[in-house]
């Protein structure tokens, strides 16, 4: 999810508390047992920071397909997973403490260190600042899917070798690039041009990691095996739960977000793979790790559809709504629902008008190629009102409704006149019969498929006949 720098100042308390709470929690518990089965101490700590750690892309897109990224739920639930995202620079720092090799760092090391961190940070920040007035629009107007990718790997790069210059690790600057990128209308282009990049990346380090496993193992030792990722899962569930009720969720919620963050994440095996080539950790302790953790992520959609049904529904009605910058106040907003054959051709027709357009459907692979060009698109169940509200419609002048089923438009329609009662709404009905059934829901105007394709296939017939 994309957080501005602004929003993030907003969840700052709620990422810190509830990102630290969950950590400690699971950590503490986890370095005593490990040290309890014979780990030493500094194997242990490494142990126990890396299973605290869960999978912000695995939750993330599940959440993201079922639209309760946006939900104040899920939102609190993935301000955690990015408390532990940052989290890992520090921790990866301290490997080389825990290995106990080479001289201990002075103060004046530490120092050194917090000032080149100091430094990188304001680099950050003047860069987001010139980018956001001079060439973040300029992009946009473009409207170049190669400019914006060359762009954003450019900026990657940059900020990689700047990190790595300064004694940081290369991560940080890839989160420093996300920094930059964050709140802004390219932000989601770049990210839609750069999927299939992203996704070819998670597929091989899952293969990587499905390579690295040693199932035989398992067999040596099914009861310890099966009794760690019980007991892990059952650990993470609770920590987050509570974690997650510290930040204001019920009890009921936080324990079904907390089956949701109980696997271990994919910086868990970062950690686990830099403390066994250093030698903290044991080849034997690092499969075992290694397995519960792989087991953990193939349970996590499972567990994350069991913990969305304990979930509060009247969540995302007590939200408030983000905020969304027009790019141009001179020209009004129309907002098409649907991206089938019909919303495509709306859409081809609107962009030769003075129109915004802002792109709604159930499926973000209709969706893709729109955000692709820049276009602002939002994936989710178009009859929530809080998606509605996040694309626009509490400003838009025109929504035009065209998905194919009459009941799902009827809903669609009802939540935007509750939102808008003065919005002019164009709705596309399949049977004629409904027809009055939408005008008297309050559509301004309604063009059945079935009136349509009769007055065409009368032009057709009639055609044909004088022809002969």
């Amino acid at each position: 999810i994309e957080f501005s720098i602004d929003h993030l100042q907003k969840i700052g308390r709620q990422m810190l508390v509830g990102g630290s709470a969950q950590m400690l929690l699971v950590a503490i518990p986890l370095l005593l047992i490990c040290h309890g089965f014979g780990m030493s101490w500094s194997a242990a700590v490494l142990a126990g920071f890396a299973g605290a750690l869960s999978s912000t892309v695995l939750v993330f897109k599940a959440l993201s397909e079922v639209g309760q990224a946006t939900a104040r739920h899920g939102r609190l639930a993935i301000c955690i997973l990015l408390f532990q995202d940052i989290a890992l620079v520090p921790l990866l720092l301290l490997l080389p403490l825990l290995t106990g090799d080479g001289p201990s760092p002075s103060m004046a090391t530490y120092l050194l260190l917090a000032l080149k961190s100091a430094t990188f940070l304001a680099c950050v920040y003047g860069v987001r600042f010139l980018m956001t007035k001079y060439v973040i629009q300029e992009l946009v107007r473009l409207r170049s899917v190669e400019l914006v990718a060359l762009f954003a790997v450019c900026l990657l790069g940059c900020t990689g070798f700047a990190a790595v210059a300064l004694g940081l690790p290369a991560a940080i600057g890839a989160l420093a690039a996300g920094v930059m990128l964050s709140g802004q209308r390219l932000s989601q282009q770049a990210d839609t041009v750069l999927l299939p990049f992203r996704e070819m990346f998670s597929v091989v380090f899952f293969v990587t990691l499905g390579m690295l496993l040693q199932p035989f193992a398992f067999f040596s030792e099914p009861f310890l095996l099966v009794a760690g990722f019980v007991a892990m899962i059952s650990l993470k569930t609770l920590a987050a739960a509570v974690a997650l009720r510290i930040t204001g969720l019920d009890w009921k919620s936080a324990l079904g977000m907390g089956l949701g963050l109980s696997q271990l994440g994919e910086f868990s095996f970062l950690l686990l793979a830099n403390g066994l080539a250093k030698g903290l950790i044991d080849p034997v302790n690092y499969n075992r790790m290694l397995f519960i953790a792989m087991c953990s992520l193939v349970a996590t959609p499972v567990l994350l559809r069991q913990g969305l049904k304990l979930v509060a529904q009247d969540w995302n009605s007590s939200m408030q709504p983000i905020d969304m910058k027009p790019v141009d106040d001179s020209h009004p907003l129309a907002l098409v629902i649907g991206l089938g054959p019909i919303g495509q051709r709306i859409v081809r027709w609107l962009r030769g008008t003075n129109f915004q357009v802002h792109l709604l459907d159930l499926s973000p692979v209709n969706l893709y190629s729109y955000a692709q060009q820049g276009h602002p698109t939002f994936a989710g169940d178009a009859a929530e009102e809080r998606l509605l509200r996040l694309a626009g419609a509490d400003r838009a002048s025109l929504a035009i409704i065209t998905v194919p089923q009459d009941q799902v438009a009827l809903q669609i329609l009802g939540s935007l006149r509750h939102m808008r009662p003065d919005l002019t709404i164009f709705v596309r009905c399949r049977f004629e019969a409904n027809v009055t059934v939408f005008e008297g829901a309050g559509a301004t105007a309604v063009v059945s498929e079935e009136v349509s394709a009769g007055l065409r296939m009368t032009d057709v017939c009639e055609m044909l006949i004088r022809m002969d």
